[in-house]
């Protein structure tokens, strides 16, 4: 296997706008992994299966798959 103790785990990370950021990373079967990004007080959760991530992510790696959706001005929360 040669992974590191990484399943499943979940952060929150204000970005450089000011909003919070939840972020989650699971990893799953052969090499799969789950990543989610969702801006505070939003419905819309972002999120991508990398179905060939040799190694664990960090949490830099899996914020990084996200900056395109974040740098875009969400809507405003109902």
């Amino acid at each position: 296997m040669g992974r590191s103790d990484n399943t499943g785990h979940e952060w929150i990370k204000t970005v450089a706008d000011g909003r919070r950021v939840k972020f989650t990373n699971q990893e799953l079967q052969d090499d799969w992994v789950f990543i989610t990004a969702q801006v505070e007080h939003n419905k819309i959760v972002y999120s991508i299966v990398l179905t060939d991530a040799k190694d664990a992510l960090s949490r830099e790696e899996v914020e990084s798959q996200f900056e395109g959706e974040l740098s875009k001005k969400s809507p405003k929360p109902n």
